[in-house]
């Protein structure tokens, strides 16, 4: 459905609320049109994996993490692909909501490039997920990890992917009916959860050591 009216960041949020995420149809589409999945991808917060792979990949120290710092860049490198769903609108509504601290970002660096992440949104102890990149091998799974973990550690009770594909199902995301995703979205949002509250990144080893599904 496309017949939408004018795009605010308060619309937006008012259809997180309801279970509908905006899409386009490519980065020259002007319209955007709302998305309410029949099977809903979630990541139950307690069966994150982290392959030992992952977990040597993390523990070497060749990439830094941070959270929050290049919000913008991070959906840029999201929307750098052939086809992508993310047009000058979306991009301006959630730069919006960033600027609210409703919108967060996890940063994959080496050096001072930015090799991998991934932003959302964040409504109570709702996160809802909208996409990530990787420029590098394992870059987004590591962003994913610290996500994962920043989320836990904050409360947070949905991690919303909205679709499962097959890097976020061996990762362990999981198909759920609308119904079941409307339940958990209306006790989520009700309750309160916290992003970086603390104010700074974990070490690898600390996102590992409280992962308990690393193996």
């Amino acid at each position: 459905m496309k017949d939408n009216p004018t795009l605010t960041p308060q619309l937006l949020l008012q259809a997180y609320q309801v279970g509908l995420f905006p899409m386009s149809e490519g980065r020259d589409d002007p319209e955007v049109f709302w998305v309410d999945p029949k099977m809903r991808g979630v990541f139950p917060l307690d069966r994150f994996h982290i392959s030992r792979s992952l977990a040597r990949q993390m523990r070497n120290g060749e990439f830094r993490v941070t959270y929050d710092t290049a919000f913008n860049d991070v959906i840029r490198g999201c929307a750098d692909r052939p086809e992508t769903w993310i047009n000058d609108t979306i991009f301006s509504l959630y730069g919006a909501l960033f600027q609210q601290k409703l919108a967060h970002s996890v940063e994959v660096w080496d050096g001072d490039d930015l090799i991998g992440g991934v932003y959302g949104v964040s409504i109570g102890a709702a996160f809802f997920g909208e996409s990530m990149f990787s420029k590098r091998t394992d870059a987004s799974k590591i962003a994913l990890a610290y996500l994962v973990d920043e989320l836990r550690m904050g409360g947070y009770r949905l991690f919303d992917t909205q679709f499962v594909t097959p890097h976020l199902a061996s990762l362990g995301a999981i198909e759920i009916p609308r119904s079941d995703y409307q339940d958990q979205l209306a006790k989520a949002i009700s309750q309160d959860a916290s992003f970086n509250q603390k104010g700074k990144v974990p070490t690898a080893q600390e996102v590992i050591q409280r992962n308990a599904h690393t193996s």
